[in-house]
């Protein structure tokens, strides 16, 4: 087995610890299974989904607190790129922004507004195209010339 599946199956148990840590009943059986999925997936890599799924029943059926929520989901966002990829820089940024965003949303701001919660996913939708916006291009300059001048294969 390679290094890279031990550092994933670390991240697979920290994001199932994570999520057991105020679990009772049937969020803890969830986390367990995750547990059990974590050690599966050391050998086969969808045992690695199951894993994640069941930490997501586990986090839905106990209502951790927010810093477990997020530690377990960063953990399970590092336990799949591991397992199926490899991490690179913009990949470690992105998961640890997304998270920070995440954690402000839920932790940050007057208690009285319970909807904040609800502007995460606009807010990282918002920064996403804030940030890919200059690599777009402009579709209709390129196709206008692409029609004036086309392509015939021996030019």
């Amino acid at each position: 087995m390679t290094s890279n599946r031990f550092v994933s199956a670390g991240f697979g148990v920290l994001m199932a610890a994570a999520a057991a840590v105020d679990a009772r009943g049937p969020g803890l059986i969830a986390a367990a299974a995750a547990g059990v999925a974590v050690l599966a997936g050391l050998y086969m890599r969808a045992a690695a989904t199951a894993a994640v799924l069941a930490v997501v029943c586990a986090i839905a059926l106990s209502e951790p607190q927010p810093m477990l929520a997020a530690l377990s989901g960063l953990s399970a966002a590092a336990y799949l790129v591991l397992r199926h990829a490899a991490m690179t820089l913009p990949t470690m940024i992105g998961l640890v922004g997304f998270t920070g965003i995440g954690v402000v949303a839920t932790t940050a701001g007057p208690t009285g507004v319970s909807s904040l919660p609800l502007l995460a996913p606009v807010a990282a939708v918002v920064l996403f195209l804030l940030l890919t916006g200059p690599f777009a291009r402009e579709e209709g300059a390129d196709d206008a010339a692409e029609a004036e001048h086309p392509a015939l294969g021996y030019e």
